[in-house]
């Protein structure tokens, strides 16, 4: 198996780490987990049982019972991964913007995190895997051969959003992006329950002002360096064994 077999992209909301974490994987031939998928996947079963999201017990179960597994594409409709969510393949209706508007709150939850954090490291253990997240490094892999922080401005950030919504010919409001920005920020930084943080030995990438294209150049060169000090390390063992 590769020296970085499994690689972990931390950061906060539209610090390009999904864009990154995706063009590194297909780089690799790895596969590409953006752990959001999977609190997604709780909020939609959450959504077609009827189940009030303001009822922690409720969600809570429900996580801790879905059985998710995100695998390669099996069908070239755009998706990164594919998103089985009790057998059933809920790829595109995870993305809907019901979803989208309440995921935050699910992914709050303390037992709703400790029940999908083994089910991320469940598959993240497999190998020849970026996983992408906001607790990847720090929680549910520390293990990680390598693990990147990718940051930047909120300010940044909602621009970016901003131009992706107005791409899709999405009715968009930078200042409402901003605000929501920080307040998504501020619910992921303080929660009590692995909070969003840089782990200690994760490197630290500033997006600002530099585009996919050089970030992307950045990890791979990281990635070029640990398959070099793994090959010279068992070059050198081999050596000290042979003399």
């Amino acid at each position: 198996m590769p020296y970085a077999s499994i690689i972990a992209i931390d950061g906060p909301a539209a610090s390009g780490k999904s864009t990154l974490g995706q063009r590194l994987a297909e780089a690799l031939g790895y596969l590409y987990f953006d752990s959001g998928v999977m609190y997604r996947a709780v909020t939609w079963a959450a959504l077609q049982g009827g189940i009030d999201f303001t009822d922690e017990a409720a969600i809570t179960q429900l996580a801790e019972e879905c059985q998710i597994d995100v695998r390669p594409p099996s069908r070239n409709d755009g998706r990164a991964c594919d998103v089985v969510l009790d057998g059933v393949d809920v790829t595109w209706e995870i993305r809907r913007a019901e979803v989208d508007a309440n995921v935050s709150v699910v992914s709050a939850y303390t037992g709703v995190r400790r029940a999908l954090s083994g089910q991320q490291r469940r598959i993240g253990l497999r190998g020849r895997v970026v996983m992408v997240g906001r607790d990847i490094g720090t929680v549910v892999l520390p293990e990680a051969d390598l693990k990147i922080y990718l940051d930047a401005s909120a300010e940044e950030r909602a621009r970016r959003r901003f131009l992706e919504l107005r791409a899709r010919e999405e009715a968009a409001d930078y200042s409402e992006i901003l605000t929501a920005m920080k307040q998504r920020d501020a619910i992921d930084s303080t929660r009590a329950v692995a909070p969003l943080r840089r782990a200690e030995d994760a490197v630290m990438i500033d997006s600002d002002g530099r585009g996919i294209e050089e970030v992307l150049e950045i990890v791979k060169g990281l990635v070029g360096a640990l398959a070099k000090a793994s090959t010279l390390a068992k070059a050198s063992t081999l050596d000290t064994a042979s003399a």
